[in-house]
């Protein structure tokens, strides 16, 4: 089982906490370069696979990530979960799902809570983004494929707590 989703970093200030009686001046990055990364991130191993790109996420980058995780697991059943953005659910992505024989269960619209991997794309912004400056879009890439690369050996320990299966029920009233 896997939980997909795209998580688009910019090149832009991105302030982890900025607080003083007077007023300072804080360099920041010119240019609105982007960095698209589409991960799955699997709920027992923790084990992301990712197709990265600087231009966008469409139905082809969601194939190319179906056909890199059937190729890891080439005779296991296979379930994403994925939210509803329409490039994940065009005929083009659910046939050649159907043709890999891997299932898409979609998530109810609006609950980004719902999906596992929200809270890693929130951790690499924690890890590598927030109050950095990178001059260059060459270092900011390189800082998030570092991140990424690190998870399993780095990071692994602050995963397994954050990366649970652990969701908030509530009771009907």
């Amino acid at each position: 089982m896997y939980f997909v989703d795209a998580a688009h970093f910019v090149l832009a200030p991105l302030f982890g906490l900025l607080w003083c009686f007077t007023r300072i001046f804080i360099k920041t990055p010119a240019g609105r370069n982007r960095l698209n990364v589409l991960g799955a991130l699997n709920a027992i191993t923790r084990e992301v696979v990712s197709v990265i790109n600087e231009t966008f996420v469409n139905a082809d980058t969601v194939r190319e990530l179906l056909k890199k995780i059937r190729s890891l697991h080439p005779n296991t059943p296979i379930t994403l979960i994925l939210d509803n953005a329409r490039y994940q659910r065009c005929y083009h992505v659910m046939s050649y799902a159907n043709d890999l024989h891997i299932e898409l269960l979609f998530l109810p619209s609006y609950s980004p809570n719902l999906n596992l991997i929200e809270r890693l794309w929130k951790f690499i912004k924690k890890k590598c983004l927030y109050s950095e400056y990178y001059d260059c879009f060459s270092k900011f890439k390189g800082a998030i494929i570092d991140c990424l690369t690190a998870l399993p050996t780095k990071h692994q320990e602050e995963l397994r707590s954050l990366l649970t299966l652990n969701f908030q029920t509530l009771k009907k009233s």
